[in-house]
């Protein structure tokens, strides 16, 4: 639903859904993503390292191929380690969740193994001639932060912000439909892609104008609707509605913690 019609301002990369409803996204910087990049480095010579000690053997038996196996090994374990970690962990590697960076789509949702693959493989070429110049380069003049990986992949990373939980969504928990357990098993066999949008209307939906507000959650209870097989209830608003759709999506309130992907900003 968070399809793609962007505009690139300040920083700021803005995704407008088709309700017309724009959500803005904090673009990292390249001096953080470098920092991302030196310590995920710095794992990778090690993970490298440490294979090349169980591989040693090997190695002693040819020596002539030690020098081009220690490559061999370490690009598949730079490749294996950004690919793997960015498609498990939705955009993100060890020095990006440390830095607070994220990587997406363009149009706003989190990205997948073909994107994750995508980018990771180009950096052989936005590595040249060293020290990511080209990479570097492209980022600074493609006006959104993109390096030529990014590019290939349709993929910007932004900085995440944590969201906190509005206190509107703890209130709806009072709301009897909650305790319908047919309510909340429907709920609960909803896509992950239909979560991730009633979860982020839910905690986006301050930032939006009214009108907008208004379009946004009439659509995604028109969605709901169809998605969960389920009349409204006549008294309450296509708003509230959704939130207690969300309410039902949430764990209990004590170990209550947004998915990792909705942070990012």
């Amino acid at each position: 639903m968070t399809t793609a019609t962007d505009t690139l301002l300040d920083g700021t990369h803005t995704v407008l859904t088709p309700e017309y409803v724009e959500f803005r996204f904090t673009l990292a910087g390249i001096y953080s993503r470098f920092l991302a990049w030196l310590l995920d480095t710095v794992i990778v010579g090690a993970l490298t390292a440490a294979a090349l000690f169980f591989l040693n053997v090997v190695m002693m038996a040819f020596p002539g191929a030690a020098s081009a196996l220690g490559i061999v090994v370490y690009f598949l374990m730079d490749w294996g380690y950004g690919i793997t970690l960015e498609t498990a962990w939705s955009g993100q590697t060890v020095g990006k969740r440390a830095l607070g960076l994220r990587v997406i789509q363009e149009s706003g949702v989190r990205i997948g193994f073909y994107h994750a693959a995508l980018r990771n493989l180009a950096r052989v070429v936005d590595r040249l001639p060293l020290l990511y110049l080209v990479g570097g380069v492209s980022a600074l003049v493609s006006g959104s932060q993109q390096r030529l990986g990014d590019m290939l992949a349709g993929t910007i990373v932004v900085r995440e912000r944590r969201l906190k939980v509005p206190s509107a969504l703890g209130a709806s928990a009072e709301d009897g439909l909650l305790a319908d357990p047919l309510f909340v098993s429907r709920v609960k066999r909803l896509t992950t892609e239909e979560r991730e949008l009633v979860l982020t209307a839910a905690l986006r939906r301050e930032e939006l104008r009214m009108e907008a507000r208004l379009r946004l959650f009439s659509a995604l209870a028109a969605r709901l609707r169809d998605a969960l097989a389920l009349e409204k209830p006549d008294h309450l608003s296509d708003e509230k509605w959704a939130l207690l759709v969300a309410a039902a999506l949430l764990p209990p309130p004590g170990s209550r913690a947004l998915p990792a992907r909705l942070r990012a900003s």
